[in-house]
């Protein structure tokens, strides 16, 4: 071989463009999830494209309950901007033992809630709802790994879809932590 062309060959094997195939957009992932009202109709999650979502697992027994009432003014300030959506769960201190009927139920009366509520589901562990797959792994979400501990944790996603931020429970829903994305 022609001591001039053995440079060109090694040069365009290290320049020449390889075609990578592009992991799956995390974000779309989101919108596409599948997951029910607390009355049994399916929501479009892309209904919310161009709104803030705060994702929050909640339970009518827990110490952080009270939230409720914080969460509704959440939404009733920010609701043209901001979709509250409350996940119900009964895995921390079985503290959501009721029925979509009883929750329902007791959020209206309580805390006269009308933000939308999701059927009861799992957040963490084996059997985990892919919405809390895609909130709790970078590998889905593009942003952060984290876990749910406790009821009242709270998801906010942008009006794009991606992952903002995650809260604990202590953070009350009118906590500057939130609104300060909102305003």
């Amino acid at each position: 071989m022609n001591s001039f062309l053995l440079p060109c060959i090694v040069l365009s094997i290290f320049t020449t463009p390889v075609s990578v195939k592009n992991s799956p957009d995390p974000n779309k992932d989101l919108y596409e999830i599948k997951i029910n009202a607390l009355t049994g109709e399916p929501i479009d999650l892309s209904a919310f494209k161009g709104k803030y979502i705060l994702f929050v697992n909640v339970a009518s027994e827990c110490g952080f309950t009270g939230q409720y009432k914080e969460l509704q003014k959440l939404y009733d300030t920010y609701q043209d901007k901001l979709m509250v959506i409350g996940v119900p769960c009964n895995q921390f201190g079985n503290q959501e033992p009721g029925t979509a009927k009883e929750i329902q139920s007791f959020c209206s009366q309580n805390y006269g809630v009308t933000f939308l509520m999701t059927e009861k589901i799992e957040v963490k562990g084996e059997k985990q709802h892919p919405l809390y797959q895609w909130l709790t792994q970078k590998s889905k979400n593009g942003k952060a790994n984290s876990t749910v501990k406790w009821n009242f944790q709270k998801y906010l996603i942008s009006k794009n879809g991606t992952l903002i931020d995650f809260f604990y429970s202590m953070t009350n829903p009118l906590s500057e932590k939130i609104t300060r994305h909102l305003k």
